[in-house]
């Protein structure tokens, strides 16, 4: 059994993605760490600080390695981080002559958080696919409902007669904004991170800058001027922006599940859920889904700003708070799109009762 909501074997069944789970999945970030480290090795065989040939020998076998993960796991409880164990396995899978190439002045910091770089860049894929398609059902159902009256309500009290169209307003414009947040916020996560041991490069010498481009053009992540592990802004407003897009979610499935309450009837959705004791009861189980995920990541929103506080040149206690929250923030989010988007194309009516 699970502690998580998301992969626990039957609660699971109301707020797992997988795909966004796929995502963060532990084969997936063990891929782009040994993506990291294949292209560190051609780095520095590009730019003389390893034999070339060595370097793309050695890139080679680590592209293809096979790793061990409950050794990763043992180290991890060791060393608090996985990349210990993992550079001991990759030297031991290229062998002594190619060990030269591998991981030579990088340090753990800079295969996690590159590694962290390219699951934002897959998460926000699929989000933004997400939200396009979100948006452009509820447009459709705004060009075929819209001109339906309904009473518009002010602090959950009759006000005046409005369209469905004003309604709906609310629900589909923050969708385009979001978009638009994703794709400007691309450039302050979706890049290579780059320290060393200090955060200084100077392992690198005067190669660092040319090591660091090599690097993330091989990643197809933005090249970075200077190491970013303890500034974690981006990744604090990557949060940020998962929770507006469950807020506005939430907000939704509040309206949803308002318009739903029997007296109202403002709105009629196929497939409700059903209850043990009531068997008439047809319950917006879709449209509370959204008002908990909205409030789930508010709640962990505090921690990841909780997060940014790195100590000097390093924390481990505050990287680690970002790999409990995280990566649980991105599945609510995905959870969220898809529950929206099956839940608007429920809608068989919406409107005042008495309009058909």
């Amino acid at each position: 059994m699970s502690a998580s909501v998301f992969d626990h074997p039957w609660l699971g069944g109301l707020f797992a993605d997988p795909e966004m789970a796929a995502i963060w999945s532990a084969d997936r970030q063990m891929a782009h760490m040994l993506a990291f480290e294949a292209a560190w090795s051609r780095a520095l065989g590009a730019c003389g600080r390893a034999d070339a040939a060595l370097a793309e020998a050695a890139a080679a076998k680590i592209a293809a390695a096979k790793i061990d993960l409950s050794d990763i796991r043992a180290g991890m409880a060791r060393d608090g981080v996985p990349v210990p164990r993992l550079v001991a396995q990759l030297k031991e899978i290229v062998g002594c002559d190619l060990a030269v190439a591998v991981h030579k002045g990088a340090t753990s910091q800079d295969v996690v958080d590159s590694a962290l770089a390219l699951t934002l860049k897959e998460s926000s894929a699929l989000l933004a696919e997400r939200l396009a398609t979100l948006e452009a059902a509820l447009i459709e159902l705004d060009a075929r409902r819209g001109t339906t009256p309904l009473m518009g309500r002010t602090r959950m009290q009759a006000a005046t007669e409005i369209t469905v169209s004003d309604r709906l307003r609310p629900w589909h414009q923050p969708l385009a904004a979001h978009l638009d947040r994703l794709a400007q916020l691309a450039p302050r996560v979706e890049r290579v991170q780059i320290g060393g041991a200090s955060g200084d490069r100077k392992a690198l010498g005067t190669d660092a800058q040319a090591v660091v481009d090599h690097v993330a053009a091989a990643l197809d992540l933005a090249s970075a001027d200077s190491a970013w592990h303890a500034m974690r802004g981006g990744v604090a407003e990557y949060a940020g922006l998962l929770s507006l897009i469950t807020g506005s979610l939430g907000k939704i499935g509040q309206d949803i599940c308002l318009m739903a309450q029997q007296g109202l009837d403002e709105i009629k959705l196929s497939g409700g859920g059903g209850s043990s004791a009531m068997p008439h009861k047809q319950n917006p189980v879709s449209a509370e889904l959204l008002v908990t995920l909205a409030r789930f990541n508010a709640v962990q929103l505090s921690g990841m700003h909780q997060a940014m506080i790195h100590e000097q040149e390093r924390s481990g206690a505050a990287w680690a708070l970002e790999w409990m929250i995280l990566p649980q923030m991105a599945q609510a989010t995905a959870s969220a799109l898809a529950t929206a988007t099956a839940l608007v194309s429920k809608i068989d009516r919406i409107g005042m009762p008495e309009a058909k």
